[in-house]
């Protein structure tokens, strides 16, 4: 039986190798090793031919909504933060509408930090823009600080990962209002959205933190389960 084909959303920027400097499509291997591991066969997928998406969708047997820079806030109607970096406005049109095709399709998926926002804004919901603000610590941002997640045991998330996970996942943005058959499955201690569910969907994950970066590879494996079926 043929593996499944999983892709993977990357970047497309300039990037230096040996004496040349050209435009690239840019992903960590840490996603492609992720879903090797889990049995499939991972695709990177380029930012760009929005006329394409439907193909991808049609083609592909899972996809992952990997991380990288935050969205534009004039997405989802909120003024620009100067305290984040410039926006990817190629990158955010491409990824919404490959997420809204994608949830249509009924496309397993695994919406991963900057993936799980895209998936919250692409469904009708909004961000908080500057989350140091919101909850008066810097705790989700400072880099190599872990911090635990409740997870609900019923859930997809926890009957993969189980009902607390403790992270290192830097982040100043986070989900504010719910997209439109999104659940919220994941907390931290200050109830900051960790985690979230599609309804009624085969497989629609998406967490705050970075699991392909962990020991441990279950939600891969569980996309790849979902994605073989």
């Amino acid at each position: 039986m043929p593996r499944p084909l999983i892709g993977i959303t990357a970047y497309l920027e300039a990037a230096r190798w040996g004496n040349w400097v050209r435009e690239a499509v840019l992903s960590p291997p840490s996603y492609a090793r992720a879903v090797e591991k889990a049995g499939g066969i991972p695709v990177l997928i380029p930012p760009m031919n929005l006329g394409g998406i439907g193909d991808y969708v049609r083609t592909l047997s899972g996809l992952i909504l990997a991380g990288g820079c935050e969205l534009d806030p004039a997405l989802y109607g909120a003024a620009r933060e100067e305290r984040v970096d410039e926006p990817q406005p190629h990158r955010d049109r491409f990824e919404l509408a490959l997420a809204r095709a994608a949830v249509q399709e009924g496309l397993p998926l695994l919406a991963v930090a900057r993936g799980m926002h895209v998936l919250n804004v692409a469904q009708g919901g909004s961000l908080i823009p500057w989350l140091p603000d919101e909850v008066g610590h810097d705790r989700h941002s400072a880099a190599g600080r872990t911090h635990l997640v409740q997870i609900s045991v019923s859930s997809r998330l926890g009957k993969a990962v189980g009902d607390h996970i403790e992270v290192t996942a830097p982040h100043h943005q986070a989900v504010k209002r719910l997209g439109t058959g999104l659940l919220a499955v994941a907390w931290a201690d200050d109830q900051i959205v960790e985690g979230v569910e599609l309804q009624g969907h085969p497989f629609g994950v998406g967490v705050q933190w970075h699991p392909e970066r962990g020991d441990g590879n279950r939600l891969a494996e569980a996309l790849v389960e979902a994605a073989g079926r």
